[in-house]
């Protein structure tokens, strides 16, 4: 199951790891970090998907290494055979990318899960948190890439003749068209030639971060695009949001994995 419910997670704290995968847009005055110290769900572990990314490229959260990925899951004390639960306490509902991720180096996704709300409506519901330090184990995880999960820039241009896929682009429709200026700097406005766009935000109940249901999001997805077309890739403005039509996807095909063009408007929209 993709994603658990709020009342799951509190039954099953102790037998699963959880992962906080807070994030914020560039040039919101928060820090998930500190966030994260102040106020957490019992147990749960700081994944920081700035610094977990290629620190290779200017390019943000861009997939690291299956050797880097190995060692950063490792920190975490995070086995292979672990269920494991993330969450955020962000607006762009950035755990899905770390869903993403695990799915991407193998984990099995059947053992990895979003919390549906996240902390928002952990919250809500005045569910326990706590300040206290998580103690961590080191672990010896194995990382096993997926590399058909994803797509580069140069697959995403041959794709713009070839239409052996369709882009579904996760940002704003103003972000989408090029009416309102990118958020990034070196960054110009606009979409990639024949993608299609569905903002996450349609398929988000807004009063408490969770999914709607799926009746709903496979009405919004077949205003874009033939459900019955299997070959899709998701891209936004650097590979967050995407994971979350990723995720929504998934809801209404249980076989399906994410397929995600990890540069993003980042790498394609660069001036």
């Amino acid at each position: 199951m993709s994603v658990v419910t709020s009342d799951w997670l509190e039954k099953n704290l102790s037998e699963v790891k959880i992962i906080d995968c807070s994030w914020h847009m560039p040039g919101i005055d928060r820090n998930p970090k500190e966030e994260y110290l102040k106020n957490h769900i019992p147990g749960a572990i700081f994944f920081d998907l700035d610094k977990n990314s290629d620190q290779n490229t200017d390019l943000p959260h861009m997939l690291p290494t299956k050797e880097k990925w190995e060692e950063i899951v490792s920190s975490m004390g995070i086995s292979n055979t672990d269920r494991i639960v993330i969450y955020d306490n962000s607006d762009v509902l950035s755990s899905c990318r770390g869903w993403y991720n695990f799915i991407y180096f193998g984990h099995n996704k059947h053992l990895v899960s979003v919390l549906d709300g996240g902390l928002k409506k952990w919250l809500i519901e005045k569910k326990k948190t706590t300040s206290e330090k998580t103690i961590l184990k080191k672990s010896s995880y194995v990382a096993r890439e997926n590399k058909n999960l994803v797509k580069n820039i140069l697959e995403i241009n041959e794709n713009i003749e070839q239409k052996n896929f369709t882009v579904i682009d996760a940002r704003s429709k103003e972000r989408f068209d090029g009416s309102v200026p990118d958020p990034r700097k070196n960054v110009r406005s606009g979409s990639i030639q024949n993608s299609v766009c569905l903002p996450f935000k349609e398929i988000i109940n807004t009063s408490d971060n969770t999914f709607k249901d799926t009746i709903e999001i496979s009405k919004k997805f077949n205003e874009v695009i033939d459900l019955n077309d299997h070959k899709r890739v998701f891209s936004c403005g650097s590979g967050i949001t995407a994971c979350v039509l990723g995720l929504a996807y998934s809801l209404v095909n249980n076989t399906y994995s994410p397929t995600v063009y990890d540069g993003s408007w980042a790498e394609y929209g660069r001036i």
